[in-house]
């Protein structure tokens, strides 16, 4: 064995390359332990069997499910029961899988667990319908006679809400087989832009010839070397502005499919289909890009300030990502360090935070180092009934890997917290709300760092890592959510969104969120057709309402101290027992009003008056 917090690769003297360790040659405590979930391989098999053997159990309630209130709460309970297996047999060979990728066996038991749940599916297909057909007053009334039920009242609720939005059973077949040529724009996308376009060489900044793809365009937008960042730039953008037509044809057949559904569902519009389904009201989104547009004067002070500090004549698209204070030296941070330093940067959180983040460190809740095969990136598990989550992560000894743990830690406390104080029916939370508590974390210990950094390029460093933070996630993906709201409301008026207008609509959009300073080159108005989000049927708003939520919870933690704190862990133990809005309501933070947006926005401008202090 070796230590990992000193090297994370082994040299090979033969081949004279470095490489990555084996599962094998990793210590324990840096391996998350398995048998938290599973024993061994055969009690998960003890499980998948019982599932196999129960699914025909559904049969005995199919048309009696709302006989009585017993019916219906055995039917409730014993799906649920299946529903908790699954969860589990589906965890364990997941982690097993994703520890190292070229094991067979766990990739054939994740086989398994998927055919079984669309058999589980299907055997249980008849209890919403059967439920949504039975009379409101009487479901409540079974609700209401039957004390073990009431536990199911918001479930009960949210599945009513749909009521008005289901359609007869010949109807919703239909609807089901059209899914089928609805994913076709998105599909036919996600293969031309990631298997089929074909994209220039480019020359770096050593004068060598690459070939541009997706992640070298990312890469050269950080470059130092202005001319190669314009190279990529336009280079990468070129065969979007060839295929225009084709793309304009897809992003039409996207918005086509939403609104096809939305109509269908007697929906007032493809957006509100879109927010009803985590009782999101309009008014949140409206109000999101409202207040943005209200409060845009910080992004056009950042931009100001970039041209300066960049000490060019115009600012461009290919400018806004190149960082303006190097650190001379970047530090290294071990994953022993980096686990006191998210501690000491969640301290205000008090003990029953910090006893639960610790339960996880000290507990092989997380797979830390990269070995072979491992599967790549950084993910928490989400809540699994009954067992704790999970945290993957490839440590490197960077920063980004101290962000990455407080960011996957926010989730797996999220998740922790939801499973221990929530039952089964609301052990999860809606997508709305799950960037709040990894954002959280990381506004913390970003906070921290500035406080305990010791020069001042490492302060100007992360002080713009803050403020490229709030411009990625809330400015850029707002207006990304406005666009996406416009084209929608044109295309369902009946307007012709060709790939003159659609560009178009993007750079006015584009100009107005980066202001006068900005110079727009012909290629960035072609960026609409590179956002792959954009087919992602609204979604992209709730990165920016989870920051603001997360910024706004953050300065009530740091100005008001314990009651604060009571009430975020409240937040983190709600899961689904009521909507997410009013969750957050109860956290303290209201997204019907602007406040969320102004905690950012001063926080902005306080972070660019800090920055031109200190230059």
């Amino acid at each position: 064995m070796f230590n990992h917090n000193l090297i994370t690769r082994i040299y090979n003297p033969d081949t004279h390359t470095i490489e990555v360790p084996t599962r094998e040659e990793i210590e324990e405590q840096y391996k998350w332990n398995l048998t938290d979930i599973y024993s061994s391989d055969e009690e998960w098999e003890i499980d998948f069997k019982f599932v196999e053997e129960s699914i025909i159990g559904y049969a005995q309630f199919e048309g009696r499910i709302t006989d009585s209130s017993v019916t219906l709460l055995a039917c409730l309970k014993f799906d649920e029961e299946i529903g908790m297996k699954l969860e589990r047999l589906y965890l364990y060979c997941m982690l097993a899988k994703d520890s190292d990728m070229r094991n067979t066996k766990y990739q054939g038991m994740d086989d398994r667990i998927k055919q079984i749940y669309s058999k589980v599916l299907t055997a249980s297909s008849f209890i919403k319908p059967e439920l949504l057909k039975t009379d409101e007053e009487k479901l409540i009334g079974l609700i209401n006679s039957n004390p073990d039920l009431k536990i199911y009242k918001q479930s009960f609720d949210d599945l009513l809400r749909f009521r008005k939005h289901t359609l007869e059973r010949e109807q919703e077949e239909l609807l089901a087989m059209a899914s089928e040529v609805t994913q076709v724009p998105y599909n036919t996308y996600s293969l031309f832009t990631n298997a089929d376009l074909k994209f220039p060489k480019v020359k770096d900044e050593q004068g060598n010839e690459l070939e541009m793809s997706h992640s070298r365009f990312y890469s050269a937008l950080y470059s130092k070397d202005r001319s190669y960042r314009e190279r990529a730039f336009k280079s990468y953008l070129k065969p979007f502005m060839e295929n225009v037509n084709s793309f304009s044809s897809l992003f039409n057949g996207n918005l086509k499919s939403n609104i096809f559904y939305a109509k269908a569902r007697k929906y007032n519009s493809a957006r509100e289909a879109a927010l009803f389904k985590n009782n999101i009201p309009i008014s949140v989104y409206d109000n999101l890009v409202e207040a943005v547009n209200k409060n845009i004067a910080p992004m056009y002070r950042w931009a100001s300030l970039k041209k300066k500090l960049l000490k060019i004549d115009e600012l461009h698209p290919y400018d806004v990502y190149v960082t303006l204070f190097d650190q001379k030296l970047e530090k290294k941070y071990s994953y022993e360090e980096s686990k006191q330093i998210v501690n000491d940067s969640l301290k205000i959180m008090g003990e029953d935070y910090l006893t639960s983040l610790n339960k996880a460190f000290d507990n092989r809740w997380v797979d830390v180092y990269e070995t072979k095969a491992k599967r790549s990136g950084a993910y928490s598990s989400g809540t699994t009934f009954g067992v704790h989550p999970y945290v993957l992560l490839n440590w490197t000894d960077l920063l980004n890997d101290v962000f990455t743990l407080a960011h996957e830690m926010g989730h797996n406390m999220h998740s922790y917290y939801t499973g221990l104080h929530q039952p089964y029916t609301y052990a999860n939370y809606s997508i709305f709300l799950a960037e709040v508590a990894s954002t959280f974390n990381e506004n913390l210990l970003l906070d921290h760092l500035i406080k305990i950094s010791e020069s001042k390029e490492e302060k100007l460093f992360l002080l713009e890592k803050y403020l490229n933070n709030i411009t990625t996630t809330v400015y850029r993906q707002v207006m990304f959510a406005e666009f996406e709201s416009l084209t929608h409301y044109k295309a369902e008026s009946g307007e012709a969104l060709t790939p003159d207008v659609l560009c178009k609509l993007y750079k006015d959009v584009y100009q107005k969120y980066w202001g006068p300073e900005m110079k727009i080159d012909e290629e960035e108005s072609y960026t609409w057709a590179r956002v792959p989000h954009f087919y992602y049927n609204f979604y992209v708003y709730q990165y920016a309402t989870g920051f603001a939520a997360s910024e706004a919870l953050a300065l009530k933690v740091k100005s008001d101290g314990e009651p604060a704190v009571q009430k975020y862990l409240d937040f983190l133990k709600a899961g689904s027992s009521d909507y997410p809005i009013n969750i957050l309501d109860k956290a303290g933070v209201n997204m019907n009003s602007q406040e969320p947006i102004l905690a950012v926005t001063t926080k902005m401008n306080q972070i660019i008056d800090e920055i031109e202090n200190l230059i």
